[in-house]
């Protein structure tokens, strides 16, 4: 095996074809998670023309790619998962059967550590140093999307039967509902970032829309289009007037979710739940087999959601003393923030506190 570090640009467009080819069989070889868009030569060359220190692996065998790992490295030698924050999928897109050795791969990439919070599974030489797994639930749309709403209703009837007329409300009430799966015009684009902005900062959260290179990186996505993967941007309009939106990566098979906000004028439609259902029906027409929620607690992917895929996150070290540093610095911080997360005693009044302090800032404002 002979390991090969490129920049972005230096890709060939061999390469990238072996890339996506690998890809759109892997469901055929038992590996449907290596599909996710997330895992595209797209998004990492995305992320390398809006940061600094994108690599690309290429591991062959007899001449041939066998393996891809794309990762942002700093000059101390320090790996992350390429978008590590904001991917919801990450590892080494292989050919069937192909394995490897963590610390010979990482040393081969001059990493001292690689840093992961959403390793897919089968990654078993990365599994082997996860510090945690953690369930992203998705929705099956392969059976069609008749057969995953009579599963919805069969699951969560009253759930179900509320949705649909709060739907049929929104256009009693508003005007006509139109739903366009793959809206174009990127004025949609700023108004779905304004109101996911506005949501963060209303929660207490980090916006991620402060960072510019978060920014610049979906705007990128939003115009990206090939065959085999786009940016899709899906758009709930309501007497001609924007109410719910959602901005998210496909493959041929897989819809990632990403972001998705509405206004919060029409809350009481619940325009947000109304939205994923659009997307799901829209998305099995389309020949997607699943829609990927992304790892986090929230009421509406449980309440959507068809069963549940594992993410790990932890990190791979050499013995070198880089490594032992982050390991220190990062370490405590994750281990708080899951232990929070999996308690409700401490995630609801935590959640509450940042609720009120996004509340207090935006008074200030």
């Amino acid at each position: 095996m002979d390991i090969s570090v490129y920049r972005p640009g230096e890709l060939t467009a061999a390469d990238r074809a072996a890339w996506t080819a690998m890809q759109a069989k892997a469901h055929l070889h038992g590996s449907p998670e290596l599909a996710n868009p997330f895992l595209s030569p797209e998004f990492a060359l995305a992320v390398g023309r809006c940061g600094r220190g994108v690599r690309i692996a290429v591991a062959r065998e007899k001449g041939e790619p066998a393996a891809f790992l794309p990762f942002r490295r700093t000059a101390a030698g320090v790996g992350r998962a390429i978008g590590l924050g904001v991917s919801d999928a990450q590892g080494v897109v292989h050919r069937p059967g192909f394995t490897w050795d963590a610390r010979e791969l990482l040393r081969a990439c001059g990493l001292a550590v690689w840093e992961f919070d959403h390793l897919v599974e089968g990654q078993r030489p990365f599994e082997a140093h996860a510090t945690g797994s953690f369930p992203s639930p998705v929705i099956d749309v392969d059976q069609g999307f008749e057969a995953y709403l009579a599963q919805l209703r069969d699951r969560s009837p009253k759930f179900t039967r509320t949705t649909l007329a709060k739907d049929r409300k929104l256009g009693r009430d508003t005007g006509e509902v139109v739903y366009v799966h793959d809206e174009r015009d990127p004025a949609a684009l700023r108004t779905l970032m304004e109101w996911k902005s506005a949501q963060y900062r209303r929660t207490g959260r980090s916006d991620r829309f402060a960072h510019e290179w978060i920014t610049r990186l979906v705007e990128h996505l939003f115009h990206t289009r090939s065959e085999p993967f786009a940016g899709i941007l899906s758009v709930l309009y309501a007497g001609g007037r924007p109410v719910a939106a959602h901005f998210g990566l496909r493959t041929e098979r897989v819809l990632a979710c990403w972001f998705p906000a509405y206004d919060p004028a029409y809350a009481k439609y619940s325009p947000g739940l109304v939205l994923h259902l659009r997307m799901a029906e829209a998305a099995a027409a389309g020949g997607i087999a699943y829609l990927d929620l992304g790892r986090g607690q929230k009421e509406y992917k449980d309440s959507l959601k068809t069963r549940e895929i594992l993410v790990s996150e932890g990190w791979v070290t050499r013995r070198h003393p880089v490594a032992f540093g982050h390991r220190a610095r990062r370490a405590p911080v994750r281990a708080l923030r899951n232990v929070v997360v999996k308690r409700p005693e401490l995630f609801e009044p935590a959640d509450r506190l940042l609720k009120q302090w996004g509340k207090v800032r935006s008074a200030r404002r």
